[in-house]
């Protein structure tokens, strides 16, 4: 290397942005998926978020008494969202207006941070996750990173570079309801930071597709791929 390609480099890496970069961990979402069906007395909490489909608001509005014995079937799945950049992930909005959520016991700082769908083979949304709001912190670190950002406690909320945001299959909302769909080969979609409104080095690393074959009892995903939004 030359001292005019040196001069080039270290000019690039002395200008070279400071951002995060966030991943979706596809093998996380394949080993992670099952359906569960859950009786609509356990879901209130998650009712309250706007975490299942139309109908379950409909047949709680409908049966006035014993609307709660009424069974919805969840897609549940993990997912795993790790920072590879160089800078914290943090959330868009100030922390002075986060959202508290009292089924949770705890505050919200974005309100969109990823979306859950299901499409048919044309690309149709025929299922869609609602969670309401997210919660960002470090779960989980590498290269002796140490987790900094934390939920509880009104603490701080984002994402370190080299630590990961997981939100396991069997917390509120971490699904889809498919109590409607039908069985057979669909298209499962996960995407993170889907209105861009955080600046990332790339985008191209924020969508995981995945193969999605559902029957009467089992469901799996497989064949997932990273692509742009």
């Amino acid at each position: 290397m030359n001292k005019s390609d040196e001069l080039k480099k270290d000019t690039v890496n002395k200008y070279m942005l400071k951002l995060p970069d966030l991943i979706i961990d596809t093998n996380e979402l394949e080993r992670s998926s099952y359906i569960e069906d859950k009786q609509l007395y356990f879901l209130q909490c998650a009712m309250e978020e706007n975490c299942l489909a139309s109908s379950a608001y409909r047949i709680q509005r409908d049966q006035k008494t014993n609307w709660y014995l009424e069974t919805r079937r969840l897609l549940r799945f993990t997912t795993k969202i790790t920072n590879i950049g160089n800078a914290d992930f943090l959330p868009f909005v100030p922390k002075h207006l986060w959202e508290f959520h009292q089924c949770h016991m705890h505050y919200h700082s974005m309100e969109i941070f990823a979306t859950f769908d299901v499409l048919d083979q044309g690309g149709s949304k025929v299922a869609e996750g609602h969670k309401a709001s997210f919660c960002l912190e470090d779960n989980q670190c590498i290269d002796d990173t140490r987790p900094f950002f934390a939920c509880s406690n009104y603490g701080n909320q984002g994402i370190s570079v080299n630590c990961s945001d997981i939100y396991q299959h069997n917390i509120d909302c971490q699904w889809i309801d498919i109590s409607e769909l039908n069985p057979g080969l669909y298209i499962f979609k996960v995407s993170i930071n889907p209105e861009f409104k955080i600046a990332e080095m790339t985008f191209t690393n924020n969508v995981a597709l995945c193969s999605m074959y559902y029957t009467e009892t089992l469901i799996r995903i497989y064949n997932c791929r990273l692509q742009n939004p």
